[in-house]
């Protein structure tokens, strides 16, 4: 089995139990497609791997051929880190088994699984991880990246509920990382991204959610967003941990309870999720209805497991999608008046400003704790600009790094790497603030060599 670069793949293809996919296989270009359609890779072969020893495999298989080394969980690597030209992309995909002990409530993930199937694994036992707002995100990114969502403001990041990981090392070693054991590496993998080795298993703790939630989205013409956020941006800190809502500016997607006239127009959207109690949801979503005449709603009890899968619709793979972010301990008027400015000229139809709410239980960790630092954080922006033609580019990449710009008077420490693109090289050190050094340590030790170095990367140097 020759790839047509040279690569001779019979002594990999003998001891590797998934597929090979080199350039000429007929699934190569199905394969290699990534979520963001910008980045538009051309790896020399494809692993799939099956197994921990799969994984060992192809890093020597790459390391004995001086290939270039990419990791994918999912794909959704908004930098597009998740791939490369001419080397090996050692996809995890398959590797996507998630079990669920309820006695424990413990969670073991592949590196492949998607939030969808962790939720859907974690609700048969009305259990749940904090993880991301998109069920089609791979939990591996996610949690490396620190992850947040819905339930972080109560149960904190995706990296307080991780537990252990297992991983393979680029010298083919398998260890068990946790607060017991290597604790410096385990201290790294809470957010520091996919720099010091392959991870083929996380173990989660999972909390009591659901099955149901009190959730849902109501939304307010843009003419009213510096009203309804004037309410909304101190009281939200007030609400309980169980309560969340995110702010949404975008143009109305054809949502079915919206009068038709208002589908493609502007609008601020509050979009609701609470844990607890289903009355006290209700109570505080209509405190938040009244803070301007809302064009609609869509509220009420739904499965959680639903209502993970809700904003799927407008993050399909396949758009081109550009992203900035930063963090704030507050929600100021003068940063509220900048976001709505630059928002006054969203440019496309599928682009959004969202301010995320992470206050809570994530605060409540110490800022080296983890790698990921940004324990001050109670808010996370993220300009999403997304479109669907290449020469649209610029325009789109202008205005969001514009309206990042204007905010980063407002914006406190550290940033999310999850949502940084790839020439943001500077950042690294800054997201991750004073745990940098720290990680530079752990990347010496356990990748010297920066052999994994397609992600925001720390350098051993």
């Amino acid at each position: 089995m020759h790839a047509h670069n040279g690569l001779d793949l019979t002594p990999l293809s003998g001891q590797f139990s998934g597929s090979l996919i080199p350039p000429e296989h007929p699934e190569y270009n199905a394969v290699r497609q990534l979520w963001n359609a910008m980045a538009d890779k051309r790896p020399a072969l494809i692993a799939r791997c099956q197994s921990e020893a799969d994984i060992q495999a192809a890093l020597a298989f790459a390391q004995q051929h001086s290939l270039e080394i990419a990791l994918r969980g999912a794909g959704h690597n908004i930098a597009g880190n998740a791939s490369c030209n001419d080397g090996l992309l050692i996809d995890l995909s398959l590797m996507n088994e998630v079990t669920v002990d309820p006695a424990t409530q413990l969670v073991q993930a592949g590196p492949g699984a998607t939030l969808g199937q962790i939720d859907a694994a974690c609700q048969a036992h009305e259990l749940a991880v904090p993880v991301g707002i998109n069920s089609t995100t791979g939990i591996a990114g996610l949690t490396l990246g620190g992850g947040f969502g819905w339930l972080t403001r109560r149960f904190g990041m995706t990296v307080d509920a991780l537990r252990a990981a297992r991983v393979v090392t680029v010298d083919g070693d398998v260890v068990e990382a946790s607060a017991d054991s290597h604790p410096d590496l385990f201290w790294a993998l809470r957010g520091g991204g996919g720099n010091f080795g392959v991870v083929s298993r996380f173990d989660f703790q999972a909390y009591p959610v659901g099955p149901e939630v009190f959730a849902g989205l109501v939304v307010f013409p843009f003419a009213q967003a510096q009203a309804v956020l004037e309410q909304y941006r101190n009281w939200i800190l007030t609400t309980p941990e169980t309560f969340n809502a995110w702010v949404v500016i975008r143009h109305a997607p054809p949502l079915p309870f919206l009068d038709p006239a208002v589908h493609g127009t502007k609008v601020v959207v509050l979009a609701v999720c609470h844990s607890g109690e289903l009355a006290e949801g209700e109570a505080l979503a209509d405190t938040l209805r009244g803070f301007g005449e809302p064009l609609g709603a869509h509220l009420g009890a739904m499965p959680y497991a639903e209502w993970q899968q809700a904003f799927d619709p407008l993050l399909t793979e396949g758009a081109r999608n550009y992203w900035k972010t930063h963090n704030f301990t507050e929600l100021s008027a003068p940063l509220v008046e900048t976001a709505l400015d630059y928002a006054e000229g969203l440019p496309g139809p599928e682009c959004e400003v969202f301010f995320a709410v992470i206050a809570g239980a994530a605060n409540r960790v110490a800022s080296d704790a983890t790698a990921w630092s940004a324990r001050d954080a109670r808010f996370v922006m993220n300009v999403h600009a997304r479109w669907q033609e290449a020469a649209e580019d610029e325009r789109f990449i202008q205005w969001s790094r514009a309206l990042f710009r204007a905010t980063a008077p407002y914006a406190s420490a550290g940033a999310y790497v999850n949502f940084m693109t790839e020439e943001e090289g500077g950042r690294v050190e800054d997201a991750y603030q004073q745990n940098y050094a720290r990680l530079k340590l752990v990347k010496q030790q356990w990748d010297p060599n920066n052999q994994l170095h397609l992600n925001q990367n720390i350098s051993p140097d």
